[in-house]
């Protein structure tokens, strides 16, 4: 199983690129909006792999880092949802957005992807929203640098008792990403957050 592959960039190809490392070359695919795909050929580039083996092919999906890959596979796990619409999702959305969309229930988001049908739409949303890291939804994006460990964790935390207390994963999001100051408690995001909802 191949875990990543680096090398120069030998050439594009519609959906993917080839990488030429020790002589060979890779055929990968990759999402239109990534650095790699965008990067200009005879550059170096890195990808994180994710080999995909059927009957009649045998394919090389790579991603840019290891979150846009986790989530490459968790598309998958979707019913309805192969390969080739994982990576449409991803070269339509960036992670990030993707995330968001997904823990806030945007299902037309995900529509504006190719191939991707509403009804399809909704069942990414209904199976992933729990399983996705809310912390990233409600940062933002937003470096480590400007946000702590223990500041992501409290308000993660937050979201567990909102959604202990009836309010779904998308509502205890969306009320925690308003709150702008970022060294509260626990308790002092819940307060705050339960005033937006109520």
């Amino acid at each position: 199983m191949l875990h990543f592959i680096k090398g120069i960039l030998a050439m594009h190809f519609a959906g993917g690129v080839v990488i030429e490392t020790g002589g060979l070359g890779y055929e990968v695919y990759v999402p239109d909006n990534s650095s790699v795909y965008l990067a200009k050929e005879g550059q170096q580039v890195m990808v994180f792999t994710a080999m995909i083996v059927r009957e009649d092919d045998i394919s090389i999906y790579g991603f840019p880092d290891k979150e846009s890959l986790q989530l490459f596979r968790k598309l998958m796990t979707v019913n309805g949802v192969g390969a080739k619409a994982a990576l449409s999702i991803l070269s339509t959305l960036p992670v990030m957005e993707l995330q968001k969309a997904i823990v806030f229930e945007d299902a037309a988001a995900l529509t504006k992807a190719n191939g991707i049908g509403k009804k399809t739409a909704q069942r990414i949303v209904l199976e992933l929203k729990d399983k996705l890291d809310a912390t990233d939804a409600i940062t933002g994006g937003v470096s480590a640098s400007d946000i702590t460990n223990a500041n992501a964790n409290e308000k993660g935390e937050a979201v567990n008792a909102l959604m202990a207390l009836g309010y779904s994963k998308g509502e205890a999001v969306e009320a925690l990403a308003a709150i702008e100051e970022n060294d509260l408690t626990v308790e002092d995001y819940l307060k705050r957050a339960l005033k937006r909802l109520c």
